[in-house]
């Protein structure tokens, strides 16, 4: 009932996966991922354990497909699953089970895997890969990639309704996220990931303190409010401090407490020398 692709960014070691169904809700239920560990997609008649599952094991240093078939062995319904896992080295995993509703099917290539059910063509999982491969950007703009060739494939035969994007860094704690979008219900939600994306991506620039805000803000990606703050701290990282409370003023006329925010980022260091703006 769903399509997606699991996959590793070779150059950052990012991991991650992108999927798009006509399920409501599949962000919650196909993806799972894990800094350093690896990636997996659980579909069709999904299971969750899949993912939770695979992940644990992955991280105890079990290869993919070993994982995979421990899980396909302790699961009685496994003919009606779809599952993808990749791990922190690019090595990946697939089942389409026989019973999965046609057409179905995978395929994978170096640090990728795509897989497909209930979907109009066997074209729709190779488009993935091909379009992975010769997409460029970040890995979830790659992700989404290809899962925009699938759907200009024929997609789920019943339609579109739901999608997510998430990734995970190379390394780090279990929790920590790179990018984790969703949208559970629409009529278009690939439209509806990449708007979301084209947001997370500039505000992940805004906290990265890169100098493209002008051009973020020209785009409509962020709102009015955030591209004025953006500017004051930008400001007063260059070492601008009178522009900077220039800039700030009319925030705080418009609204006094932002001076308890200005404060609070100043204590935590995320804004070196705040404590100079309300002097």
């Amino acid at each position: 009932m769903t399509y997606s692709i699991v996959a590793r960014d070779r150059d950052t070691g990012e991991l991650g996966v992108g999927v798009q169904s006509r399920a409501f809700n599949t962000g919650a239920v196909v993806p799972w991922a894990r800094a350093g560990v690896g990636a997996v997609a659980t579909q069709a008649f999904g299971e969750r354990r899949y993912g939770y599952r695979g992940l644990e094991l992955m991280s105890t240093g079990i290869p993919p497909a070993d994982a995979l078939a421990q899980l396909r062995d302790a699961d009685d319904r496994a003919e009606y699953r779809q599952v993808a896992m990749i791990d922190a080295a690019g090595t990946t995993a697939q089942h389409t089970g026989g019973a999965c509703i046609e057409a179905a099917g995978h395929t994978s290539g170096a640090g990728w895997a795509a897989q497909a059910n209930m979907v109009d063509s066997q074209r729709v999982w190779e488009s993935m890969g091909e379009a992975f491969e010769s997409a460029s950007g970040t890995l979830a703009r790659r992700l989404l990639a290809a899962l925009d060739a699938a759907q200009a494939a024929g997609g789920d035969w019943r339609g579109m309704q739901a999608g997510g994007i998430l990734v995970v860094p190379a390394e780090g704690e279990p929790w920590e996220r790179v990018v984790d979008l969703r949208v559970d219900d629409s009529d278009a939600p690939l439209t509806e990931l990449r708007r979301l994306l084209d947001a997370a991506e500039a505000y992940r620039a805004i906290s990265a303190g890169e100098q493209n805000r002008e051009h973020i803000a020209r785009d409509g990606r962020l709102r009015e409010l955030d591209v004025r703050w953006a500017a004051v701290f930008d400001t007063l990282a260059a070492g601008d401090v009178e522009t900077a409370r220039m800039l700030l003023a009319p925030l705080l006329a418009e609204e006094p407490r932002w001076a308890s925010y200005v404060r609070t980022l100043g204590e935590l260091g995320r804004a070196p020398g705040a404590e100079a703006l309300l002097d």
